[in-house]
């Protein structure tokens, strides 16, 4: 992956915002996710539950993650990110595992976690290297172990009605560059996807899709479009190409 360009947005962003970079409270379909499918877990048992985040950031979603009682991983590109990241953890009196990495060449053991969460994070792959992510995401992913990504869906606006934005490839813009489209000086590759693209790419990385649903909300005052894809899903405890 050649993240240099994201790289560098993110470390002058965090360095001059600090925390006002980034949410401070977790994503409201990731706390979903994480209710569906964990809190029913006694908090004496959690810590036997390894949760890695993707792009971590500077903590939003992995304070409460580690808050909850799991074994909590973060890993980012940002080394600014991964920094804010600790003092966020320290704040709520938790800790996790923090890494500076790529996210299409997890540092980590195969079948390493039970669960991998994306919010907002992989989108600034391309086509192909989304692909390879998800390569990587089945891979540290014990057998029957979930994959959750909050993302964004061409049918937004900011997509459809792209320029002066130039696309890199069928889903990817070189960055959202009309003024008035959210996300507007997102200046590093963003990629759009639909929910059956989404689908069709975690099968042939031989996940199971569980849920795959659409968020969407309004801005400027109902002018602008913009819908987020919600999808989880369930890595097959066997490859099918080895069936048989």
């Amino acid at each position: 992956m050649d993240n240099q360009v994201t790289r560098r947005f993110y470390d002058e962003s965090y360095l001059s915002a600090g925390f006002a970079a980034q949410r401070r409270y977790p994503n409201e379909e990731l706390c979903r996710f994480m209710g569906r499918n964990y809190f029913g877990i006694a908090k004496d048992q959690r810590k036997s539950v390894r949760i890695l985040e993707v792009g971590s950031g500077s903590g939003a979603n992995l304070w409460m993650i580690a808050r909850e009682g799991f074994d909590a991983y973060g890993l980012d590109l940002s080394q600014e990110s991964l920094k804010l990241c600790k003092d966020m953890l320290s704040m709520y009196g938790v800790s996790a595992d923090l890494r500076l990495g790529d996210m299409t060449d997890l540092p980590y053991d195969s079948s390493s976690f039970d669960a991998i969460v994306d919010v907002f994070s992989s989108y600034c792959l391309n086509e192909s290297e989304h692909a390879k992510f998800l390569g990587k995401v089945a891979g540290a992913l014990k057998p029957g172990g979930l994959f959750f990504s909050y993302t964004m869906s061409k049918a937004s606006d900011a997509f459809k009605d792209h320029a002066p934005s130039k696309l890199l490839d069928p889903s990817t813009l070189d960055g959202i560059r009309r003024p008035t489209s959210p996300y507007a000086g997102n200046l590093y590759p963003c990629r759009f996807t639909t929910n059956a693209e989404y689908a069709a790419m975690l099968t042939a990385a031989n996940f199971d899709v569980i849920s795959n649903e659409r968020v969407s909300r309004t801005y400027r005052n109902g002018a602008e479009y913009f819908e987020f894809i919600v999808i989880e899903a369930r890595k097959l405890t066997l490859d099918p190409a080895r069936i048989g």
